[in-house]
């Protein structure tokens, strides 16, 4: 049903059901929105689970979906609304880039709903999701969307205000850099990215295991690490992935997020020949695949196979690899061992031997820029925190402060032992542990790889019966700092069995150890260390007392049998005691590399600060640690300047080693801790005691070799003197705007003060507000809106009143001691807010930001206001200027542009309502309370607040506009008692309502509340009452062309520009407001000049002369069209320049009589233009006009170009007025045909002989009236003759002003009285057609007959005429109009004539009527003897002679009736056109019929009668 309880409904809509009806087709529901209610079937919707909440007495009722797909739910929804927009404004790169993130999101939103994703798949996709949505929103231009580590959308009802600004910023650098990325991905090929990757210093790879495909049958271990074959040497830490013998990662929840970033690349590490990527597969279980007898022996590693794949090309950037784009990397079995070794015969191998394999693993990567940190912000769809790191075996090329890394790497190379007593070779197995002093194991300690957790023991693979073993298996070892001069690791070397009771009874049959750290300080040093392997019983090889005293490599590690200090025999070790022996025939080689950023190799960086600086022992050897180290050397003896001089010896030696070139990526480094990591409180007076002194040693002359090192470095020095000098007074200028840091101080302050568990506040916040608000506010002042720390301080002001709450607000008042000082307070305040509030220091789109510094805003606002009550209402105390300053930022605050729901998306609209609610009507109502409290001080504000009150009243918001537009009329009240009217309100209200319409206020629904409710309020006041009518009478009529004018500047129309333009300025002139008036004509001007019309141009202008008292205008003339006018107004201007001017020049140029008889001035086309229908804007409705055309403009091609300002109109093809149902339609109809002009000689030239030349001008030129006149035959048709039955029925149209003028056409339009006229007119013309038609054609169905007199003979209708009884035949209609005497007697004539042929109808109906109709003709007939015998008693007797013709009585006027209708007519209209004096803007229509004297010399007529004489 369509009907009006029909629900309308669009996709998305929520509606509450109330209740359910089982119908026959389908079932209904009855619902309610939020506005509407209404019944729509239950298929159109589907049932949701919801939460409802309760806010203020309201329920709220909210989705119980999960956040993310609510927010991907309105987030697609407002993207499909502007991605129509854009497909309509057809920038077809920008709809497919939306097109394509919509397609994502629908996708993603699936899989979201799906309900199946592990919680780490989970986690990324939200991740995808999330930013995704952040750089669609961006790009659309719509509001940033803040979120917290995991995602989620910041509340900015939990979140304070600090750490809401900061995750705006946050967002907003992300995104930033997001778009650069997307830029550049698109912008550059792959040179370009290659040139991107080599011009940065860091590099990482990403890779992305999809799926490891190998048919082992046992758990295995996935060994993955970058390598380079040419110099034979892992470059990264390997990553672990352990995988299960069913074909998963042994942790299902891995599935799908084995993801690891292999970092700290540096351009070195790009620079290399070839770099592969490795993968060695370790199989953890039985001896021999091949085995499969139950006692085996289980969880032994052994080597299964390796992976190899070149990835040169795709890690230095020549290779551009897709996210998605998979690469296979085969697997190849039990070569791991030999392919390390020797990797290029081993990769020819496998080129050439080996067939391609179903074995393999499928990846995915791609070469990213940056360090861990900058590639987490870049990526973040890539990379997340669940994503492993697997770093660097060694430093990256600059180590950025903060940094910590205490990494030992350690490979075992191999061995070599012997089989002593045994037939065949040892299946030798390596357990290391690390273990203190006391021999106890370091739990945790040893990593395996990236990705992996900890363990207390190592393993090794075991290779079987190989006498030399190459493990090549690195891992790292990680203890904590302090403990590394205890720590040794220890390695026990066994035969494992394949049978499990074998294995059970072997025993370590050897070991060796090596401590981490030297007596002197320093860590093991990098490289190979060839162990000593000892020999003796199990227990006492694990027993620390007998082995840690003894040495633990050989001196010499070329050849191992060169340890000549070393016993071969087997006995013990000399001195030992501990029952160990070395044992000559077995080898042990392992090599390690220290990454660490507090250890060092060096023994002269340990005494590096010498004697004076023991705490600092061993650890200073980066720059962090070393700069650190240097200013605590000059804290620590900061009562002397022993060391000072050294100490900025070292700083000058340090800096000027950083700017040299090899190393300038440092300055990266040093810059960072200057900003960062610098905390020596008072060095600076240190640093400027000795830079003073070298100073001065260099300005005697005197050598000073450390000066010129010392002014190289001055830059950092004196980044170091400032940022030390910093005292909290951040108001001072300072050229590197280190006021920063104080400012982040507060702020962090705030921020640990907003949060609920810090325990009591109140006193800590009101010390903050007493000693630092009025020197924020005056900051932000003061500070320039272009400086970068702006919005950090209007952030932290705001945080500041965000934390203040009652008692704050009113201690703080009190501080102030005199009023002024509190004075100055407020409208200090007053003018900040209202400054911060017109142009916010945020961008745009910081929509929650914007929206809280709103709130804050508003209730300090409030709380102010309380306060002026209080002490500056009273007489002796009011103050102007502050109420003044309150309302014009209450009123800023109400009309400011992040207010405005209306021009919001309903998506946005929504979340303001419902987050903040509606805060216009808080501070409107506001507003309205503080007017009322003024009392007798009003008058202090008309007009002044007239203008604010009505910006605020045009808010389109229902309860808002009720509450404060009665404030006019209390303005009214008050300058009208105070000055007897209100001349001031009325002229401030017509002069700010024009400029507020035309701004995009107002609109019908505020013009019928202005009238209502002013009305209303004059009610109550009889005194007020004309006049407060007559005053929204002329705003109302005020509003209704503003409206029209606004609506149509947009239009592409020029002509209905003009045309609500002309009812503008008519308006103002009618009203005396000649200001408003000149300032529309020049805007009727400026578009006339835009459509070359320079006549009407002209016109235009002379009405602003005609209001100057003496006139400097010369006369120009474009065209010679109208001289005539030109040569008028060159007359006024001689006597202008005769008598007041003196300007005798100007009067000897000659005027422009000759060229009106010699240039040849073309006659323009007249076009009479209809616009019919509901469609058009009120000024064009059903209206008539009459435009004058071009030069030699034809009426094609006039049509043409109106049909193209309304495209969707419909042309009509007939010249006669439509009928109600054209008029009514909802659509546009055109209706266009040629009009001619009425010659009206002027008095001057009329009965002179007056040569053509002239008399041409006026038949087309000042014209008003206009022809239009067309064939109609009546009566049948002579075959002979066809004019004996042509009748032309001719049109006048008369236009308000003459042609031309001001416009190209002016309307034609009946006064009421004369549509009244013409209806009659009408219809008794349609009543005599109906019955000759009638009677001449016996077969025509009767309906049409009976309808036509019935519709008039009703007693309800009374003819038709009783309205116009009751309109015009009245006194006071009389008196008012005495013009129209003539008009009236023509109406009653007409009614009177309608009697004889209603008589005429009715007995022709009686004739032709069935038995069924024949009650109905009765009743026809009584009623139409009461309606002739009312007429005739008011309105006289007309009688109609009948005589028989042919076949039936044809009735007709007689030849002397139609002579007295045409001499009646003309009468009639002379009176009309020579007597009436109805003001110009009424605009005339006449129809009337002229009887071609032909038709009338063959017809026999009866003779018309006046029985009674007319009334």
């Amino acid at each position: 049903s369509q009907g009006e309880k029909h629900l309308s409904l669009e996709v998305g809509d929520t509606v509450h059901i109330q209740e359910a009806y089982e119908m026959p087709c389908s079932l209904l529901i009855f619902s309610t929105n939020i506005h509407l209610q209404g019944v729509f079937p239950a298929s159109f919707v589907h049932l949701k689970e919801v939460i409802i909440e309760k806010r203020d007495n309201e329920e709220v009722v909210i989705s119980a979906e999960m956040p993310l797909v609510k927010e991907v739910t309105t987030t697609l929804r407002e993207w499909g609304s502007i991605w129509k927009q854009l497909f309509v404004a057809n920038k077809e790169a920008r709809v497919k880039q939306v097109q394509r993130l919509m397609w994502e999101l629908m996708e993603w939103r699936s899989q979201l709903l799906s309900g199946t994703l592990p919680s780490d798949e989970f986690k990324e996709l939200k991740q995808k999701v999330t930013s995704k949505i952040d750089y669609g929103n961006k790009i659309l231009e719509l509001d940033q969307v803040v979120r917290d580590e995991d995602g989620n959308i910041l509340d900015p009802e939990k979140a304070s205000v600090i750490s809401l600004f900061r995750a705006h910023e946050e967002a907003t650098t992300k995104i930033n850099e997001r778009i650069k990325e997307e830029q550049s991905n698109i912008q550059t090929d792959h040179c370009g990215i290659s040139a991107r990757i080599q011009s940065s210093p860091t590099h990482s790879l990403y890779v992305f295991v999809r799926n490891f495909v190998c048919r082992i049958g046992e758990d295995s271990e996935l060994f993955m690490s970058l390598y380079d074959p040419i110099k034979q040497t892992i470059i990264s830490e390997n990553y672990l992935v352990r995988w299960g013998s069913k074909g998963f990662p042994k942790e299902i929840d891995m599935l799908n997020n084995l993801k690891v970033v292999f970092t700290d690349l540096g351009n070195k590490d790009l620079s290399r020949e070839k770099i592969y990527l490795i993968c060695q597969i370790v199989r953890v279980g039985r001896m021999d695949l091949k085995e499969s007898n139950k006692k085996c022996t289980q969880n032994l590693r052994r080597p299964f196979g390796v992976a190899v794949m070149d990835i040169s090309d795709i890690i230095k950037g020549k290779i551009e690899c897709d996210e998605e784009k998979q690469f296979f990397i085969p697997f190849f079995p039990y070569v791991i061992l030999s392919f390390l070794l020797c990797p290029k015969k081993y990769m020819l191998l496998f080129k050439c031997v080996c067939p391609p394999l179903l074995s393999g693993l499928w990846v995915t990567m791609k070469a990213l820029v940056g360090d861990i940190v900058q590639i987490r912000k870049e990526y973040p769809h890539l990379v997340d925190r669940s994503t492993v790191v697997a770093r660097k075996l060694g430093f990256p090329e600059i180590i950025m402060p903060g940094d910590v890394r205490n990494d030992i790497y350690l490979t075992l190379q191999g061995g070599d032992f012997d089989k002593y007593n045994k037939t065949t070779q040892k299946n030798v197995e390596v357990i290391m542990w690390v273990c203190d002093e006391e021999g106890k194991v370091i739990q945790n300690s040893i990593c395996l790889g990236a990705g992996d957790k900890g363990v207390s023991e190592y393993r090794s693979v075991i290779y079987y019966q190989v006498k030399q073993p190459r493990w090549m298996e690195t891992f790292k070892v990680a203890v904590p700092l302090e403990e590394m001069h205890r720590i040794h690791l220890r390695f026990m070397f066994r035969h494992r069995s394949s049978l499990e009771s074998k294995d059970k009874g072997e025993k370590n049959f050897a070991m060796a150890f090596v401590r981490l750290m030297k007596e002197d300080g320093t860590v093991l040093q990098d490289g190979l260390h060839d162990l000593v392997v000892f020999k003796g019983d199990s227990k006492r090889m694990e027993d620390v007392s007998s082995y840690l005293s003894l040495p633990s490599t050989r001196h010499h590690h070329g050849d191992p049998h060169k340890g000549a200090t070393l016993s071969r025999s087997s006995s013990s070790v000399s001195g030992s005691g501990g029952g160990l022996s070395v044992s000559s025939r077995d080898s042990f080689t392992i090599s390690t590399l220290v990454c660490s950023t507090k250890l060092t190799q060096n023994g002269k960086c340990v005494c590096l600060c010498g004697a004076g600086v023991n705490k600092c022992l061993y650890r200073h050897l980066f720059l962090q640690d070393t700069l650190d180290a240097l200013f605590n050397i000059m804290m620590e003896h900061s009562q002397t300047d022993d060391y000072d001089i050294l100490v900025f010896d070292a700083l000058i030696y340090i800096i000027g080693l950083i700017a040299d070139r090899k190393f300038q990526h440092f300055n990266t480094v040093l810059e960072a801790y200057i900003k960062q990591h610098f905390s020596a409180t008072l060095a600076y007076k240190k640093l400027m005691s000795v830079l003073k002194r070298y100073l001065d040693v260099s300005s005697r002359g005197e050598q000073c070799e450390p000066i010129l090192r010392t002014l190289k470095a001055l830059e950092y020095i004196f980044n170091s003197l400032w940022t030390d000098l910093y005292d909290n007074d951040f108001m001072a200028e300072d050229p590197h705007d280190d006021r920063r840091n104080s400012l982040e101080l507060l702020n962090n302050i705030l921020e640990v003060l907003s949060r609920d568990n810090v325990g009591g506040t109140f006193q800590h916040i009101q010390d903050i507000v007493v000693s630092l608000l009025s020197i924020i506010n005056r900051t932000v002042i003061t500070m320039g809106r272009e400086h970068t720390l702006i919005s950090r301080v209007v952030a932290c002001m705001t945080a500041i009143l965000s934390q203040m709450d009652d008692c704050h607000y009113s201690t703080y008042i009190e501080t102030f001691t005199g009023t002024t000082d509190l004075v100055d307070f407020l409208m200090e305040s007053f003018l900040l807010f209202k400054d911060l509030i017109g142009k916010h220091v945020y961008p745009s789109d910081w929509m929650a930001m914007i929206m809280v510094q709103n709130r804050v805003f508003l209730r300090a606002i409030n709380t102010y206001a309380d306060t002026m009550n209080q002490k500056f209402l009273n007489n002796d105390d009011f103050e102007v200027q502050l109420w003044n300053n309150y309302f014009h930022l209450a009123v800023a605050f109400i009309t400011q542009e992040s207010l405005q729901l209306q021009h919001f998306s309903p998506t946005k609209r929504n979340k303001i309502l419902a987050k903040y609610g509606d805060m216009r009507r808080l501070i409107g109502f506001a507003i309205r309370d503080m007017w009322y409290k003024l009392g007798s001080h009003k008058i202090c504000f008309i007009p002044g607040m007239v203008g604010p009150i009505l910006e605020m009243t045009l808010i389109p918001e229902e309860e808002l506009r009720r509450a404060t537009i009665p404030i006019f009329f209390d303005m009214v009240t008050c300058e009208h008692s105070h000055s007897g009217n209100f001349h001031k309100f009325e002229n401030e209200i017509i002069l700010k309502l024009d400029h507020e319409v035309e701004g995009g206020g107002g609109d019908e629904r505020y013009m019928q509340l202005l009238e209502t409710i002013l009305l209303d309020c004059a009610a109550e006041n009889p005194t007020l009452r004309p006049q407060v009518q007559h005053f929204v009478s002329l705003v109302k009529g005020l509003l209704i062309r503003l409206l029209d004018y606004r609506t149509v500047m947009s239009d592409d129309s020029r002509n209905n520009r003009m045309s609500c333009t002309v009812n503008l300025l008519n308006f103002y002139k009618d009203i005396n407001r000649e200001g408003m008036y000149i300032r529309y004509l020049y805007k009727l001007r400026d578009l006339h000049l835009e459509g070359e019309n320079y006549t009407e141009a002209a016109y235009t202008l002379l009405l602003h002369s005609r209001l100057l008292k003496v006139g400097h205008t010369h006369t120009h003339t474009h065209t010679h069209t109208h001289i005539e006018k030109a040569i008028t107004l060159c007359k006024e201007l001689a006597e202008q320049y005769e008598n007041e001017i003196f300007d005798y020049e100007l009067l000897s140029k000659r005027l422009f009589y000759e060229n009106i008889m010699k240039i040849l001035r073309p006659k323009p086309d007249y076009f009479a233009v209809g616009f019919y229908g509901q469609g058009y804007p009120p000024f064009l409705r059903n209206k008539v006009f009459i435009h004058r055309g071009k030069e030699y403009e034809r009426r094609e091609d006039f049509q043409t170009q109106l049909m193209s300002q309304f495209p969707s109109s419909v042309r009509l093809n007939t010249t006669t007025m439509p009928g109600d149902d054209i008029r009514n339609s909802p659509l546009q109809y055109i209706q266009c045909f040629t009009v001619q002009p009425v010659l009206e000689i002027p008095p001057r030239l009329k009965n002179k002989p007056v040569p053509d030349q002239i008399i041409n001008f006026y038949k087309s030129n000042y014209v008003q009236r206009f022809h239009y006149s067309r064939p109609v035959r009546k009566g049948p048709v002579d075959p002979n003759n066809e004019f004996a039955s042509m009748w032309i029925e001719r049109t006048t149209f008369t236009t308000v002003y003459k042609l031309p003028g001001i416009l190209r056409w002016f309307e034609t339009t009946l006064s009421p009285l004369e549509n009244a006229i013409e209806t009659m007119e009408s219809t008794n013309e349609k009543i005599l057609t109906m019955i000759n038609q009638y009677q001449a054609d016996w077969s025509l169905p009767i309906n049409p007959l009976s309808m036509l007199l019935n519709g008039i003979v009703d007693p309800a209708v009374m003819g038709g005429f009783a309205k116009y009884e009751k309109a015009f035949f009245t006194d006071e209609y009389t008196q008012q109009h005495p013009e129209d005497r003539d008009k009236l007697l023509r109406l009653k004539d007409l009614i009177a004539w309608q009697i004889p042929l209603l008589g005429g109808g009715i007995s022709l109906h009686g004739k032709r009527v069935t038995d069924d109709l024949r009650p109905f003709h009765e009743r026809m007939e009584e009623c139409f003897k009461q309606l002739r015998k009312k007429v005739e008693k008011e309105y006289g007797v007309r009688e109609l002679v009948r005589k028989r013709r042919h076949r039936g009585e044809v009735w007709k006027y007689t030849l002397a009736t139609l002579c007295f209708f045409i001499i009646q007519t003309c009468s009639f209209l002379r009176g009309w056109t020579q007597k009436s004096t109805r003001p110009r803007s009424m605009l005339r229509s006449i129809r009337q019929s002229i009887i071609s004297i032909t038709s009338l010399q063959g017809s026999e007529c009866g003779t018309p009668t006046k029985t009674h004489a007319d009334r």
